[in-house]
C-alpha cells in the first residue's frame, strides 16, 4: 500500500547502470546502448515528494515525485537538460508486495504512447526501474528502459 514515504529509499547518492534501447518503439531491431550514471535524491514535505537528478553522459535529468494524500497516488513528472521541459505524468502506486506501478500518457516521435513506470527489487541498497511504452491502448508493452541502482558506498551489481 502507498505511503508518503515510498521512495525514502531512493534519498543519497546512487550508481546506476541503464540499458536503454535505441529505438523506444522497437528495442529488438536496433538494439541497445548501455552505460552508467550516478543520481542524487532527497525528500521533501516530510516525505510526500522527492526530487532527484541524474548526471548521465550526454545529458542531465531531474524527477519530481508528489504524493497525494487523499487519492493515494504518486504523480511522477520528468524533466531533462535537451528539450528543457517537463513531461506529463504518470501516476500511480506502490502494492503490498513492494512493486510500484505508474501509467500516463505522452508521445514519442510525434505518436502517441501510453507510457508504464515500474519500480521493483527495492532495498536499502538496490532498486530497479523500467520504462514501457504501448502503441495499442496498454494492451501489449515494449520495455524500453532499464536503470539497476546500487547505493553509493556499497557493492557493485
Amino acid at each position: 500500500m502507498s505511503s508518503a514515504y515510498d521512495f525514502d529509499f531512493l534519498t543519497g547518492r546512487w550508481r546506476v547502470r541503464h540499458r536503454k534501447a535505441l529505438d523506444f518503439l522497437d528495442p529488438e531491431a536496433a538494439g541497445w546502448r548501455e552505460f552508467d550514471s550516478v543520481t542524487e535524491g532527497g525528500t521533501h514535505f516530510g516525505g510526500a515528494a522527492h526530487f532527484d537528478e541524474i548526471t548521465m553522459p550526454d545529458y542531465a535529468g531531474l524527477t519530481l515525485r508528489l504524493y497525494d494524500r487523499e487519492t493515494g497516488q504518486w504523480s511522477l513528472y520528468w524533466a531533462d537538460s535537451r528539450s528543457g521541459k517537463l513531461y506529463p505524468p504518470v501516476t500511480g502506486r506502490f502494492g503490498a508486495d513492494g512493486t510500484g506501478q505508474f501509467f500516463g500518457d505522452d508521445s514519442h516521435e510525434g505518436k502517441p504512447v501510453k507510457v508504464r513506470f515500474v519500480w521493483s527489487g527495492i532495498s536499502a541498497t538496490t532498486a530497479r526501474w523500467e520504462q514501457a511504452f504501448s502503441v495499442d491502448e496498454g494492451r501489449t508493452w515494449v520495455t524500453n528502459w532499464i536503470m539497476e541502482f546500487a547505493k553509493e558506498g556499497t557493492a557493485a551489481r
